[in-house]
């Protein structure tokens, strides 16, 4: 029954494509022959189509998102619908209507010279991508491992991988938005965005994954909070190997396998239900406390 609902919910998503059309159509004798399409930093126009050209890029631009967000959408729903699943949904609504917001916005700066005022619609979308990442961790990690008593008693030891070379990457990203923003005040938008974004990263990569290798199995944690657990019947075995730049750095992965890493090396562990790679400078550390998780 809550598929069934998450299905026609992605079904009314598709209302936004027939009204980017009429955004437009409905007042077709009004625009202009040359429509400004694009905008700088200081909210002027320096990007223009023909009026059918608009249309038909605003149409076909909200059936690109429509058709990879429904296949987002549906594959999720395959395996389950749950809160995580609700919130995706509510995120890519809340893009669509984004760009309802900005054709509208489009349509009145041609018919009537109105500016646009965007930013608070702009603004939302990577926080609400921060509260999707923060939901996904909270409902998709395992239950925690059983415990004996106080934790100082199950620790047997714990380890951290941060990647504090990516933090100063960031704030050097920001320094050209900061320039953007000293020219162009209306800059303070991407600026926020962008600021917003590299912070979150920031944090989470200055701060590192820790695991703790506990009697009973893994814990993995970033900023205090609880990612995943694994539990040591569940190891099947473990090794070291390099990870490859081109794989990405930070929280990888999709379906059964996830990856916690920073750096180049890592070690891969195979469980009964899926495979996980913590990145690490000591590989070999990690396996040695693995060893003494197995040893128990």
């Amino acid at each position: 029954m809550h598929r069934r609902f998450f299905q026609l919910a992605i079904v009314f998503l598709w209302i936004t494509l027939p009204l980017a059309a009429l955004q437009y159509t409905q007042v077709w004798d009004q625009l202009p022959v040359r429509v400004a399409t694009h905008f700088n930093a200081a909210n002027q126009a320096n990007g223009w189509m023909s009026r059918g050209e608009a249309v038909n890029f605003a149409v076909g631009f909200m059936a690109f998102l429509l058709a990879v967000f429904t296949i987002l959408l549906l594959y999720i729903a395959h395996y389950r619908v749950d809160t995580f699943s609700w919130a995706m949904l509510s995120f890519c609504a809340l893009v669509l209507g984004v760009m309802v917001e900005v054709n509208r916005s489009i349509v009145n700066y041609n018919l009537h010279g109105t500016p646009l005022q965007l930013g608070a619609a702009l603004i939302a979308i990577p926080i609400a991508l921060i509260l999707l990442i923060a939901i996904y961790i909270a409902v998709r990690r395992e239950p925690p491992l059983p415990s004996t008593g106080p934790l100082a008693a199950d620790l047997l030891v714990e380890e951290t991988h941060s990647g504090r070379a990516w933090t100063l990457i960031l704030l050097l990203v920001l320094i050209l938005p900061a320039i953007a923003v000293a020219s162009h005040p209306m800059a303070m938008i991407p600026m926020i965005l962008m600021g917003l974004i590299a912070l979150t990263v920031g944090a989470m990569s200055w701060s590192g994954f820790q695991y703790r290798f506990l009697r009973h199995g893994v814990e993995i944690r970033m900023l205090g909070f609880r990612m995943r657990s694994i539990p040591r019947q569940s190891i099947v075995s473990y090794s070291v190997e390099p990870w490859a730049f081109a794989r990405g750095y930070g929280i990888r992965g999709v379906g059964n396998t996830r990856a916690y890493v920073w750096g180049n090396k890592v070690v891969h562990i195979k469980t009964s239900n899926g495979e996980v790679f913590l990145g690490h400078s000591d590989p070999q550390r990690i396996v040695r406390d693995l060893d003494r998780v197995m040893s128990r």
